[in-house]
């Protein structure tokens, strides 16, 4: 008897378990739930959009906008788009590397490095973001925007704009003590 090559017999893409990988556990939290009305002969449609970002307080974070007619699949949706779209932010002692400025249309978001025992000292979104990452001591100050979707990305952007002390010393062509590399 030939067997059947059909769709129902092949395993499904992305969900193969590999025993060898530690199976990260993801942390999500919600930023922004948004309803949106569309106007249309018969009255109004509503549709919902979610604003989610996740992290694993190691070190790797990512943020999703998920949109959808219920506000769970909305979520959904968002979380697997930002488990996709995770970047690796470097940590220094419990804090960011160097000052650094993250700019996003109207949202632009100033972070500074703190001692041990300072906190984070963020509002709303960016703190959200700096939690899920697993830094643990960091000063933060809006200088323009309040609207989350642009604060998220004026903060990742800044997180992406991060570099170590030994990807700095890489660059410049010499070891983390400033001696030249040969």
């Amino acid at each position: 008897m030939a067997e059947k090559t059909g769709k129902k017999d092949r395993a499904p893409k992305g969900k193969t378990t590999n025993d060898d990988k530690p199976v990260v556990e993801l942390e999500e939290k919600v930023v922004a739930i948004n309803r949106v009305a569309k106007v249309v002969k018969g009255g109004r449609r509503f549709s919902f959009s979610a604003l989610i970002v996740v992290g694993d307080k190691a070190g790797n974070v990512g943020f999703g906008l998920g949109k959808a007619k219920e506000v769970p699949d909305a979520i959904r949706k968002a979380s697997q788009i930002a488990a996709k779209k995770m970047i690796s932010v470097p940590i220094d002692n419990g804090t960011i590397p160097h000052n650094i400025l993250g700019e996003f249309d109207a949202g632009k978001i100033l972070f500074k490095p703190a001692g041990d025992g300072t906190g984070i000292k963020a509002a709303g979104a960016c703190r959200t973001i700096l939690e899920l990452a697993g830094i643990k001591n960091v000063l933060t100050k809006s200088l323009r925007g309040n609207n989350p979707h642009n604060i998220v990305k004026a903060t990742f952007a800044a997180l992406k704009d991060l570099r170590s002390l030994s990807k700095i010393a890489e660059v410049r062509g010499v070891d983390q003590k400033g001696l030249r590399l040969k």
